[in-house]
């Protein structure tokens, strides 16, 4: 008897696969007859399902809905058969899918089903199903299938949703790449070492968001042949929003996902970061205020010797990279060195607040006209070349970003200018965050509210008539002095 490959001394010791509810697999139906037994709604998603994996589908039904006549008009693979299910439609079905006005009924189908041989699917009847449907995620070729054992057919589909968003949005496009380069990789006869290194290199590039090449093929033999793993890599500025994890963009999460090394800011939260992969090296680099910080061109060269040695890098900032973020001199200096650069935007801190405020930054008869400012000059004083008149302007929403130390400057400068006193004034920390906290008042008292605040995170000063309402002063007074919440509370 010929010996396999756990009859090792240590055979016993070898971790089992846990029990499983059901065996995932993915069947062949190209050309194959499927028995469908009902013309309902739900139906019409099993079909368009069937037919779409190559299945020839008989819907019998005395009187199927609108959707499954368009469908059976559309592809000649779906035929309707208006009468009611008798067992012999199961004669030579490779499947049955049947939608049963009971468990009844579901049974005794599923019995004349098995006495052919043939598997069967009750919708919403796990109970009488031989098989299951999974929530589908299709990138074909690529097709990835969630299944709860019906559990919880609503998780299924929540853990699909989460699975799209981690997906490359081109996969479909690299997955028929792949087909396309298997059987000329294989002409070649190479050693097993150049094959792995070309697979290796083409998954690098599957998820650096690229776009398969018309030399791809060549490209990736080239690189695989000179002993490279990678040539050289890339860069992307993310914007990681305001802090609460959920505002991320689906493209963020993705290039989060794909990335070898993250560097990152002070003002990303912890648990962004947890949502990239994790053998990701994360290295933080925040230039925090008034603190030993990282200085820009460390940052900057790091960024440029890390892309050169074939890293995919995220540069994950808080809020949006191009928003007081210094993005334009990380953009030059990477374009100078030659590394390919993108920029992903993320939700800037005041849209945040806005919407945790549920407060419109231009209200229409309030604001004709939105400002984003920051406090925080070249000096780390407040800027001398602020267009001061038009912050003072009672018809305009001004938001301040860094300037929880400026405070009392601020007010006396906005003042000189013809700021009304009583004009209304907020000043938000962590905006978004589980732990976000909020003073009302007036530009007059604006250094008092930071003194009572007393804030330690990031913060933002709004101005201006919008923030001068009831819903205004509720939202503001709900998160004043509040202690930090826990998360999702």
């Amino acid at each position: 008897m010929a010996s396999g490959a756990a009859d090792g001394p240590d055979a016993a010791a070898a971790p089992l696969i846990g029990d499983l509810p059901l065996l995932p697999a993915f069947l062949a139906l190209a050309g194959r007859r499927v028995a469908l037994a009902g013309g309902s709604h739900a139906a019409l998603w099993k079909a368009e399902l069937l037919q779409a994996a190559g299945a020839h589908v008989d819907v019998v039904d005395p009187a199927p809905c609108d959707g499954l006549v368009d469908l059976a008009r559309r592809r000649p693979s779906v035929r309707l058969l208006r009468r009611p299910f008798v067992e012999g439609d199961l004669d030579g079905a490779a499947l049955v899918v049947a939608d049963c006005a009971d468990l009844e009924a579901a049974r005794r189908l599923q019995d004349a089903a098995r006495a052919r041989g043939v598997p069967c699917n009750v919708i919403d009847k796990p109970a009488a199903s031989d098989f299951q449907f999974g929530a589908v995620v299709e990138r074909a070729p690529v097709v990835v299938a969630v299944s709860t054992a019906g559990a919880s057919p609503i998780l299924a589909q929540a853990l699909r949703g989460r699975i799209e968003a981690l997906l490359p949005a081109r996969l479909r496009d690299w997955a028929r790449a792949a087909q396309a380069f298997r059987a000329p990789l294989k002409a070649l006869r190479p050693e097993p070492e150049l094959r792995r290194r070309f697979w290796d290199r083409f998954n690098d590039r599957v998820f650096s968001g690229a776009a398969p090449r018309a030399d791809e093929f060549d490209a990736l033999l080239a690189c695989a042949r000179a002993g490279e793993r990678r040539g050289v890599g890339s860069v992307a500025l993310v914007g990681a929003g305001p802090g609460d994890p959920e505002l991320l963009t689906l493209k963020a999460l993705r290039l989060l996902q794909g990335a070898d090394v993250i560097l990152y800011d002070d003002l990303v939260a912890p648990q962004i970061l947890d949502m990239a992969r994790r053998e990701a090296r994360k290295i933080p680099v925040g230039k925090r205020g008034y603190r030993p910080s990282c200085k820009q061109d460390e940052i900057v060269a790091r960024m440029i010797a890390l892309a050169q040695a074939g890293e995919r890098v995220v540069r994950l900032k808080g809020g949006d990279p191009m928003v007081f973020g210094r993005a334009a001199e990380e953009i030059a200096a990477l374009d100078a060195a030659g590394v390919p650069v993108e920029v992903v935007p993320g939700v800037t801190a005041a849209l945040g607040a806005a919407a945790s405020l549920k407060i419109s930054l231009t209200e229409r008869a309030r604001a004709r006209r939105l400002q984003f400012v920051t406090a925080h000059g070249r000096d780390g004083r407040l800027p001398e070349d602020l267009d001061w008149r038009a912050l003072a302007d009672p018809g305009a929403t001004s938001v301040v970003y860094m300037g929880a130390r400026m405070l009392g400057a601020l007010r006396e400068k906005l003042l000189a200018h013809g700021a009304d006193p009583a004009a209304p004034a907020l000043i938000v920390e962590r905006a978004t965050c589980a732990d976000e906290r909020r003073a009302a008042g007036t530009l007059a008292d604006l250094a008092e509210l930071g003194a009572r605040l007393a804030p330690s995170g990031p913060c933002l000063v709004m101005i201006g008539a919008v923030f001068g309402g009831g819903s205004a002063g509720e939202a503001a007074s709900a998160g004043e002095g509040a202690p930090p919440r826990e998360p999702g509370a």
